[in-house]
């Protein structure tokens, strides 16, 4: 059992408690060991903490040798958004993909598989799945994120998602609360609004939350976005008319609520982080997310003394921060119990289904839109199914294979924080597998058309791009290469959200690195 220092008092302890902080480095730094033995109950985990496997389970276990009920968060979605390869691209789809396949079973079998290889490596709480509705082609935060733009197929894969992950032993935060689906501003940068009415929102946005809830999802993850039908005044992870009349009284839940990331300028930029995270616990979150950004000592250390100040100076309720801290604790004795379950499953198992904790053997997959026969994959391959099912390949003649290594132009728009700029994305490196002396480049801006046929010179050209519909300069950059070349491939990484255009399109609904492997072996007729 943990043993707290002496002299760490209960408030100090409430309010070291209800932060998920992260750190810098692969190793647990001498600070944030000192902390866990103060109370600190959580530590957020991001791709610069992440080496291999075997050094996250190693950190993990660090952290775990100071106290051993910590919550190790991690941001892993799968897909555009991976931590445990970050310098590699993920072996499985995000959600579009998912959502574009349309199969819960798949959906839940992905989110398994992710979390087993989460738990091996000692995490136990995912900041995943986001279900927000992607009705707003526009967002720059979003797009693949998401299952998809209907409400009925994000509530369905939602719930599969969260079940999956939690049968694995690993506790689901489900997101964006509210609804981040319908907003043009990323919350990263400012504070986004969303003026749907209020039976809009009824039934679109929070139709998945519902799902999830119902689905038993452990945590929620509020949105630091304005709704005006909900709250005209307070962003969302600061309203107590949104995360506690709604979604405690209204919507019935009862697990933990953990913020957004506070540094996030949507809260940074106008209450501050301390301000900010004392309004968040008054207004019903239990979990203040920092450390994508802030990730020092300094920043706990501040958070903790705002807590405490606010519960002196009248500002903040003592009750509401011990009960937030309790609800923190009561999610790690729930991932201790999960975790051996699902283990006791595992080490039991005998081909049962994902819903009971062990998982399916063989994933049969159906012929998909690319055209490829039906096939069954182990269960660790569940992956790259899920990714060759999503493909949606769009040929306007004959096309044969290529059979010469081709010039892959990638058209790069700039990605948004929550993606980041580190991890590989496209589809060079598997055609180059595939067909040797495959050579890529990156373009952009308005002369990448012309600068992409210059370097391609007599070769192929495979066109890759990510949210054509979004990028202007993108879109007049395939207009001049295909004007030039119309036998090029277009592959579109993004939000499938332009008309499909080339000798042949390929959509594969996301950017994981199996998706850009799916993409390249209908390219090369493997």
């Amino acid at each position: 059992m943990t043993t707290f220092a002496s002299g760490t008092d209960t408030l100090t302890r409430d309010a070291l408690t209800v932060l998920q902080p992260g750190f810098t480095g692969t190793t647990a730094p001498d600070w944030l060991l000192r902390r866990l033995g103060e109370g600190l109950a959580s530590v957020g985990l991001f791709g610069r903490n992440i080496a291999s496997p075997d050094q996250l389970a190693a950190l993990t276990a660090q952290l775990r040798a100071e106290r051993d009920d910590v919550l190790v968060a991690i941001d892993e979605e799968g897909g555009d958004v991976t931590r445990l390869e970050v310098r590699t691209g993920s072996s499985f789809p995000g959600n579009h993909a998912l959502g574009a396949v349309d199969d819960v079973a798949l959906t839940e079998a992905v989110a398994l598989e992710l979390g087993r290889r989460l738990a091996a490596c000692g995490v136990n709480l995912n900041w995943a799945p986001s279900a927000d509705v992607n009705s707003n082609p526009s967002n720059p935060v979003i797009g693949v994120r998401s299952f998809g733009a209907d409400t009925g197929l994000v509530a369905r894969h939602t719930a599969a998602y969260v079940t999956g992950l939690q049968a694995a032993g690993v506790a689901a935060c489900t997101k964006h609360f509210p609804g981040h689906g319908d907003t043009a501003v990323d919350s990263h940068h400012a504070l986004p609004r969303i003026d749907a009415d209020l039976s809009v929102l009824q039934a679109r946005e929070l139709a998945p939350f519902r799902a999830a809830i119902a689905a038993g999802s452990r945590a929620v993850m509020s949105a630091h976005i304005l709704v005006p039908a909900l709250d005209p005044d307070r962003p969302a992870t600061l309203s107590r008319r949104i995360l506690t009349g709604l979604l405690r009284e209204e919507l019935g839940y009862e697990g933990l609520i953990v913020t957004d990331g506070m540094e996030m300028q949507a809260i940074a930029g106008t209450y501050g982080i301390e301000r900010g995270s004392v309004l968040a616990i008054a207004a019903g979150a239990d979990a203040i997310c920092v450390g994508g950004g802030l990730a020092d000592d300094d920043t706990v250390r501040r958070l903790r003394d705002a807590l405490v100040a606010a519960v002196r100076a009248g500002d903040l309720a003592e009750e509401r921060l011990a009960d937030a801290a309790n609800r923190v604790r009561a999610l790690a004795e729930w991932t201790a119990a999960a975790a051996a379950l699902s283990r006791s499953h595992t080490n039991g198992s005998n081909g049962s289904n994902a819903s009971n904790g062990s998982g399916p053997k063989t994933v049969t997959v159906g012929a998909s839109s690319a055209g490829g026969p039906a096939r069954s994959d182990n269960t660790s391959d569940v992956g790259l199914v899920a990714a060759r099912r999503a493909l949606t390949v769009t040929r306007s003649g004959a096309f044969p294979p290529l059979t010469e290594a081709p010039y892959v132009a990638a058209l790069t728009p700039v990605a948004n924080i929550a993606v980041g700029d580190e991890t590989p994305w496209g589809v060079a490196a598997e055609l180059a597998r595939l067909l040797p002396g495959t050579e890529t480049g990156s373009f952009t801006g308005e002369d990448a058309g012309s600068s992409a046929l210059a370097a391609a010179g007599s070769r192929p050209v495979v066109a890759v791009v990510r949210d054509e519909h979004r990028h202007p300069w993108m879109a007049a950059a395939l207009d001049t290469l295909l004007a030039a070349r119309p036998d090029s491939v277009v592959v579109e990484m993004g939000v499938p959200q332009s008309a499909p255009r080339g000798a042949l399109h390929i959509a594969t609904h996301g950017a994981a690195r199996v998706c850009g492997q799916a993409a390249a072996e209908v390219i090369a007729g493997e």
